[in-house]
């Protein structure tokens, strides 16, 4: 039986995809990148990250670049990041994804917030 990660009743999951180049290699795997963030809504703080890219050495390095970043301080930084220290083809569908990302947690926000 596999282990379940205790997440708490604060974390939330958002993802958005984006549509990849048409000449990497992921392409051909999937036709978007995935990009999802474990939110703790009470502190804003991305606790884990999921790309849905082939190599698991990108997918540890971006999850290195946006874990411990706090989302209410919006995603300017992380896609700096990205942008300055990813340098794959895919890097603009991933940059898409994040503010994909961030504008479904705020949507979630607005609506939680009323409530």
């Amino acid at each position: 039986m596999r282990e379940v990660r205790d997440f708490g009743e604060d974390t939330v999951y958002f993802v958005s995809y984006a549509k990849l180049p048409a000449d990497i290699s992921a392409t051909y795997v999937h036709e978007v990148v995935g990009v999802g963030f474990l939110i703790n809504t009470k502190t804003g703080i991305i606790e884990d990250v999921m790309v849905t890219l082939i190599s698991d050495l990108v997918k540890d390095f971006l999850a290195y670049l946006m874990i411990g970043h706090n989302i209410e301080e919006g995603v300017d930084e992380i896609i700096e990041k990205v942008e300055a220290r990813f340098f794959g083809q895919s890097q603009k569908a991933v940059v898409v994804a994040i503010k994909g990302v961030y504008r479904r947690y705020l949507q979630w926000k607005e609506t939680n917030d009323k409530q």
